[in-house]
């Protein structure tokens, strides 16, 4: 994450990490007490592979859970299980810094969930689990900057929505040879859709989750792309929720279709998605879900370089207008009130150069009607404008806006601007839409672009539209940040070939962003 990263550091991979893990499996770490599971369970307790998020510059978390049967609800007995963690300087564990015992508990679906402290800041970690005789892929992590660093660089991955029967997540080939610092996932890690009878994948099941076990079987399900699991074991990953974790657009506790849906009955689903969604994320313990609600919005430091804040725009959210009259109302609110004044006292308040928004959906107008007259997309801050733009009016007082969204399935990167209603109003900051992973296919790109390049003049603060799949890139320095907009030309395929489709620039001191 600084100036001085030396060019190996970004070409570490996933070849030798599986081999590098077995070939250590003789060691013992720890005495004999912590190895009370040895030989006991069936074999392939690592399937879904390890992952590690949310850096600090002294911590982070490292992930894995057991499961054997990923996709029969884990295929783990109904005990307690020691899982030995391990974190070292190098590759082959020979200077090890921790090292300790998990429990890997039945109530959280054997999940682990190791909250490591005591590290040096921006250092590269790598780490790994062992349990009954056998031992985890290696994965590599790394520390933030510490509190007080003003230089260096910081590389991101922006990502979201990833549907399983859409395509492969050929992506992430691609984001793993880019190296970057670490990925933002900003939603849509699965999709609670019923098992389709084309496209190149079906979903496991009969029919959406509703239950724990079912929601542990989708994550499972997503887990085992080779793609996917090769990048969690490759960076740290930060990571919030949209609306598929759960049920397609849902707010609050009011789901998509509340005639189908009892209260009690979604509160149930929630619940259920919830504890799912902890128990398969890299996440600290404040995020262990208190029945049908978790603590997901949170901020992340980068030195003085950068400050991530990471929101949640579904559980406090008013039940998305149906008309223009709806998303004008006052009193709808994408943040609630205490997450709305978090954000901004971490903005205004904020000592770093960059202050960065994770948002699972666009704040940016999306105006759908040609020619006079306005026609929003409500499911986004479209229909929350009172809150939205009074939001936008305070950017004017933060430093380096950038909002990082998802949602769309498409790249939609544009000015963020006080009023969208006077095209000649103040720009205050830029966003970054970022395109889908898998979600949508292999779009036709000349029907997309017959249907929103006319769009273009009612929305003159949009700079790039796109329908390829893929990710953002982003070099973040103090004089400005780079971006780049990388696609691949198939999710139908396994293998798939990358381009950057775009390169943009936001300047230091210049809100807005232009094409580089």
């Amino acid at each position: 994450m600084t100036g001085a990263i030396q060019p190996d550091r970004r070409r570490f991979l996933t070849a030798g990490a599986a081999v590098l893990g077995a070939a250590a499996s003789a060691q013992l770490w720890l005495p004999g007490t912590a190895r009370a599971a040895e030989n006991t369970l069936p074999d392939g307790v690592f399937s879904l592979g390890v992952a590690s998020g949310d850096p600090l510059p002294d911590g982070i978390v490292l992930w894995t859970r057991l499961a054997p049967d990923p996709l029969n609800g884990g295929g783990m007995p109904d005990t307690v299980v020691p899982v030995e963690w391990e974190i070292a300087q190098d590759a082959r564990f020979r200077k090890p810094v921790r090292r300790g015992v998990a429990q890997a508990r039945p109530e959280y679906g054997h999940s682990v969930h190791v909250d490591v402290r005591g590290l040096h800041p921006d250092r590269s970690y790598w780490y790994r689990f062992r349990t009954s005789g056998q031992i985890s892929p290696t994965g590599r992590t790394r520390t933030a900057p510490h509190p007080h660093s003003k230089g260096g660089s910081l590389r991101i991955a922006l990502a979201s929505c990833q549907n399983w029967q859409h395509g492969y997540f050929t992506p992430y080939a691609d984001m793993l040879q880019q190296d970057p610092d670490f990925v933002l996932f900003v939603g849509d890690y699965i999709y609670e859709s019923t098992p389709a009878s084309t496209g190149p994948r079906r979903h496991e099941g009969t029919g959406e989750p509703y239950t724990l076990v079912q929601y542990r079987n989708r994550y499972a399900q997503y887990r085992t792309d080779p793609d996917l699991a090769a990048m969690h074991a490759n960076a740290p990953w930060v990571v919030t929720f949209d609306d598929h974790e759960v049920d397609n657009d849902f707010a609050g506790e009011i789901p998509q279709d509340p005639a189908k849906q009892s209260h009690d009955a979604f509160v149930a689903r929630l619940t259920a998605a919830y504890q799912a969604y902890y128990e398969h994320m890299p996440v600290r313990a404040s995020a262990v879900p208190s029945g049908p609600h978790i603590q997901m919005y949170r901020r992340l430091e980068f030195g003085r370089l950068a400050r991530l804040n990471v929101l949640d725009t579904r559980q406090f959210r008013s039940d998305q207008a149906t008309s223009q009259a709806g998303a004008q109302d006052p009193a709808q609110t994408m943040l609630g009130a205490e997450q709305k004044a978090w954000l901004l006292d971490g903005m205004q308040d904020s000592p770093a150069r960059w202050n960065l928004v994770a948002s699972q959906i666009m704040m940016a107008e999306t105006d759908l009607q040609l020619g006079e007259g306005k026609l929003w997309y409500y499911d986004a801050w479209d229909g929350y404008q009172v809150e939205r733009n009074a939001l936008l009016g305070e950017f004017a007082d933060v430093r380096n806006p950038v909002v990082l969204s998802g949602d769309r399935h498409l790249t939609m990167i544009s000015d963020l601007k006080t009023d969208y209603a006077d095209p000649d109003s103040d720009v205050v900051g830029a966003e970054f839409v970022g395109t889908s992973i898998s979600s949508n296919g292999d779009q036709d790109q000349a029907a997309f672009h017959a249907q929103w390049d006319p769009l273009k003049a009612d929305n003159p603060h949009w700079k790039v539209i796109d329908a390829h799949r893929g990710y953002h890139l982003f070099d973040i320095r103090r004089d400005g940040i780079d971006a780049q907009v990388r696609v691949v030309d198939t999710v139908v395929q396994p293998k798939a070939t990358p381009s950057t489709y775009a390169r943009l620039r936001v300047e230091d001191g210049r809100p807005g962003v232009e094409l580089a």
